[in-house]
């Protein structure tokens, strides 16, 4: 059946069957990434999470545009903290003025973390799906539950 070919697919890791995450399923997220092949990634673990990529921007500048878009509804973000050497930190801060909660990816380490943005939740490239699945669920999901 063609309907079948768009259904969600179950994947396999470490043995185990990994299927769309309930609590994340429908969960828009807005992903600042500049490099292409990560992004993509990111873009098939999320869509595997049940989760919508809204956008996705390689730049700080374009991270900013879309941070600022009222009118684009997103639930949270992930930023990876470098951009082709410039910080994503003006993306965060907008992100954090209009109440939109975000993650960061480094390949860095928390160490590198501006100051003012240590308390955010960092996941480390390279990552797997897992990590992923539970930072977001800690970062996006339990706080609303609060």
């Amino acid at each position: 059946m063609l309907s079948d070919a768009y259904a969600p697919v179950s994947l396999v890791v470490y043995g185990r069957v990994m299927k769309n995450s309930p609590v994340l399923n429908g969960l828009r997220l807005l992903v600042v990434e500049d490099e292409a092949m990560i992004a993509m990634m990111l873009e098939d673990m999320l869509g595997g999470l049940g989760c919508v990529v809204v956008d996705v921007a390689g730049t700080v500048s374009k991270g900013l545009d879309l941070a600022g878009n009222l009118s684009l509804r997103f639930d949270g973000a992930i930023l990876d903290v470098n951009l082709a050497g410039e910080q994503v930190y003006p993306v965060a801060e907008r992100l954090a003025a209009r109440g939109v909660p975000f993650i960061f990816c480094t390949g860095y380490g928390r160490t590198g973390l501006a100051e003012n943005f240590a308390h955010v939740p960092t996941l480390a490239k390279p990552y797997m799906r897992e990590e992923l699945e539970l930072i977001l669920m800690k970062a996006l999901v339990e706080p609303r539950a609060h």
